[in-house]
């Protein structure tokens, strides 16, 4: 089939370098417009435009899928079918119609649960133990069309929402061409997603991402986790933003030390042990305010951290 590619990000170059090794033919990628990025604000290609041009595939970066000059290249392309994977845009319904085979999504979620921005983060963050990618019928809700295939994937006790997404993304890689081949062979045919079951999973902000160590221990780890690396765990020290790295494993606690109150710290030379609602947890790596992630340890010494002060999350 021809196919005209639109992701953005990273986690969709895995499915697009599939693509172009599979027996379809990309005949052009769609991206959004390069993006000021860096303490510099340079303006950069998205890693998708990147793989595209070094392939020497046209790239169209609209500034919105609605423009009138976009729909008409489009329309020239003449595209059996649009997969697409985190373009980061809402494709209407002129675009839709284009293709024979219509959009194809790829969606790192066992749909219906998740619909949204963020699922991997979302996932982590309530504690499932399996999610999974589902490729999906584009429609101009959101994340509601028929579903054409799914994948499982065991969420592990130490995956950050990158681990777990990098691993999503090179499985769905082959669960689009798969899906791909069976839509051209005729084999394929979409189902309608379920009414019960559905969540949703929006954009995690900034103010979401800060740690509430009143919360129990097991909360605040999984909480951790999804906000890593995006948008990153933090809370305040001394009146300053701290990011919270991935917490480590259960920690052996001093036959001395008392209840912790959620937010006070415990310090020690090799560790740094702060309380939550259900006992204290340590913190491995954390990064102070202009500075690069460090070990918890190396920080508070360099920060004369005593114990009895607070994270004030």
């Amino acid at each position: 089939m021809r196919l005209v590619f639109a992701g953005t990000p990273g986690t969709a170059v895995p499915a697009l370098r599939a693509l172009l090794g599979s027996r379809h033919e990309v005949v052009a990628v769609v991206t959004r417009p390069d993006a000021r990025s860096g303490r510099g604000r340079t303006l950069r290609p998205s890693p998708v435009k990147d793989v595209a041009t070094e392939a020497g595939i046209e790239v169209l970066t609209p500034s919105t899928p609605r423009d009138p000059d976009f729909l008409t290249r489009l329309q020239a392309l003449e595209p059996d079918c649009c997969p697409v994977v985190a373009y980061g845009a809402l494709v209407p319904r002129a675009a839709l119609d284009v293709p024979a085979h219509g959009w194809v999504n790829l969606h790192f979620s066992l749909l219906p649960a998740w619909r949204g921005a963020a699922p991997v983060q979302r996932a982590l963050m309530a504690g499932d133990d399996v999610t999974g990618a589902t490729t999906f019928v584009l429609e101009e809700g959101l994340d509601t069309g028929p579903v054409l295939g799914t994948l499982t994937e065991t969420v592990r006790p130490d995956d950050t929402s990158g681990t777990l997404l990098d691993r999503l993304a090179l499985a769905g890689a082959g669960l689009l061409v798969a899906t791909l081949d069976g839509l051209e062979e005729g084999t394929l045919q979409g189902v309608p997603q379920p009414a019960d079951g559905v969540s949703h999973a929006p954009k995690l902000t900034t103010e979401e991402a800060r740690v509430r160590w009143d919360l129990p221990a097991h909360v605040v780890d999984r909480h951790v986790r999804g906000c890593t690396p995006a948008p990153g765990a933090w809370t305040t020290y001394r009146g300053e933003r701290l990011k919270v790295g991935p917490l480590g494993p259960r920690p052996v606690l001093p036959d001395d030390l008392g209840p912790l109150a959620p937010g006070t710290l415990h310090v020690t030379k090799r560790a740094v042990l702060v309380g939550t609602a259900s006992g204290p947890v340590e913190l491995r790596e954390v990064g102070p305010l202009g500075k690069r992630p460090m070990p918890a340890a190396d920080w508070a010494r360099g920060a004369r951290t005593t114990t009895g002060e607070r994270l004030d999350g």
